[in-house]
């Protein structure tokens, strides 16, 4: 019988927002990222994302590519992983295990008349596989 791969950590809010950021722009050292960053937070040290990123590479969510001067850090779990297996621990906590609860849930004033649309679409397209 095949193993699962292990749960990956569960990242803070801020870890959350710089791993969007590494998905984005792929591998990158802590001043590409910090250059990226300064674009929407002007405020942002490297010094913070340099400590964030290496907080990040201890708890497992960042690999880091120690063979060239600059460290080159990427995401240490694919975004589809991770995103999953947040959405089952938030399924079982807040929604008692029950996808259709938290669809549902997400439905009420959660998504915007477009997206609505396109989960319709979504959904006649696997009804009729």
């Amino acid at each position: 019988m095949a193993r699962k791969p292990p749960k990956p950590p569960k990242p803070t809010a801020a870890e959350l927002d710089l791993l969007r950021t590494i998905w984005r722009v792929g591998p990158a050292t802590v001043k590409e990222i910090h250059q990226v960053l300064l674009k929407d937070r002007p405020s942002v040290t490297y010094a913070t994302v340099l400590r964030l990123m290496q907080v990040m590479h201890a708890k497992g969510l960042l690999i880091r590519d120690e063979s060239q001067r600059s460290h080159v850090y990427a995401a240490a779990h694919a975004q589809d992983l991770l995103r999953s297996s947040l959405l089952t621990e938030l399924i079982q906590k807040a929604f008692s295990g029950s996808g259709k609860e938290l669809v549902l849930a997400a439905l009420d004033g959660h998504v915007s008349r477009r997206e609505r649309e396109e989960i319709k679409q979504l959904l006649r397209e696997t009804s009729n596989d």
